[in-house]
């Protein structure tokens, strides 16, 4: 089952989509409905066809959205890293996420990096949860980059500063129910730029897959429905390379993963967000 948030007739509605057509479910956005409403439950929910409906930000008021680095064997490796014992976590604020279409802006003179993702949706909330109960209280998975501010990130040894610019993590275009997805089978987290691909890894090499890490957060802090983890990027990003790459003033970032869909984001490096 594909779930999404939907523009449509002037408003936003959460909705399921139908073979190539969206319905609309009882809620304003995806947020609320899951605050209530199990994802089992949601096909008994169904309403009328939403004709002309595009997806925009599908989770646009989570609680908590934490991430995950340095979580890819191959990542670690161009960083120079070792493999870790733990996962190595940071936190963003909702004001960071933004939609599957929409300009990223940022002031000019950054060094401007790109993370593909693999993001989990909580349905339940969890605390202290082991493996099995957080893999059962996952509604489901959707696609994100985490665009880094490399020069900010690298200020200090806390990475916050460099991850949590509002408005520079896209996310979606739909959360696919686990039904109909299995990341620990793996399925590819791919990122291209300007046309040519940068990114693609497997989330079987996850060194922490999402149930570890939603029973591993939920140990120090209660996670609820809707809340948002990001599980780490693949090899290929810009700054591991040589020399490094950075993004540039309208620049397409497209990040993809079969069976969830594709982000079209473009750069604009500039003072203003009009």
């Amino acid at each position: 089952m594909k779930l999404a948030t939907v523009a449509h007739a002037g408003r936003t509605t959460a909705a399921v989509l139908d073979g190539d057509r969206w319905r609309a479910l009882p809620a304003d956005d995806l947020s609320t409905l899951l605050t209530t409403t199990p994802t089992h439950h949601v096909s008994s929910l169904v309403g009328v066809e939403l004709p002309g409906a595009t997806p925009v930000l599908p989770l646009p008021s989570p609680r908590k959205v934490v991430c995950c680095g340095l979580n890819y064997a191959d990542h670690i490796t161009e960083m120079g890293r070792e493999l870790p014992a733990h996962p190595t976590l940071f936190a963003k604020y909702a004001d960071t996420l933004t939609g599957p279409e929409d300009d990223l802006f940022l002031p000019p003179g950054l060094d401007v990096d790109w993370e593909a993702e693999l993001a989990v949706v909580v349905g339940a909330e969890l605390t202290r949860a082991d493996r099995d109960t957080a893999d059962r209280a996952i509604a489901g998975y959707t696609v994100a980059n985490d665009i880094s501010a490399r020069d900010w990130q690298k200020r200090t040894l806390q990475w916050f500063q460099g991850k949590a610019w509002d408005r520079t993590t896209p996310l979606g275009p739909v959360v696919v129910t686990p039904d109909a997805l299995d990341p620990v089978a793996g399925v590819e987290v791919i990122c291209r730029v300007n046309g040519v691909e940068r990114q693609r890894g497997n989330t079987r090499t996850l060194v922490f897959d999402a149930a570890d890490l939603l029973a591993y957060i939920s140990t120090f802090t209660v996670l609820r429905p809707g809340d948002i983890v990001l599980t780490g990027t693949p090899g290929g990003v810009g700054s591991g390379m040589t020399p490094p790459v950075q993004l540039a003033d309208g620049d397409l970032i497209e990040t993809g993963i079969p069976g969830i869909g594709t982000l079209r984001n473009r750069l604009r490096l500039t003072d203003s967000r009009s």
